[in-house]
């Protein structure tokens, strides 16, 4: 699966209003932005970027995973300081 894959599935399933995915082999750095994240605490946060994700892990395509959720506000904000290369 590939970056634009995975950003299509999280996207599409979580109804994120943005998704950025970057990767090194298996090593994966997701940035997600939605304003569901301003009611969810940090780990609830990750397991919503995780639970579509569950299949990619167990089977070792996605081995390690950085997530940075964002709401839209903070996105606008933090954009800069964050956008993947």
């Amino acid at each position: 699966m590939n970056n634009q894959q995975i950003e299509t599935l999280l996207k599409e399933q979580l109804e994120l209003a943005e998704v950025h995915v970057t990767s090194e082999g298996s090593h994966f750095q997701i940035i997600a932005v939605s304003d569901k994240f301003d009611e969810m605490s940090r780990v609830k946060k990750q397991q919503f970027i995780y639970g579509p994700l569950k299949e990619q892990i167990a089977d070792g395509t996605m081995h390690a995973i950085s997530i940075k959720t964002f709401s839209e506000k903070q996105w606008q904000r933090e954009r800069m300081f964050n956008m993947p290369q």
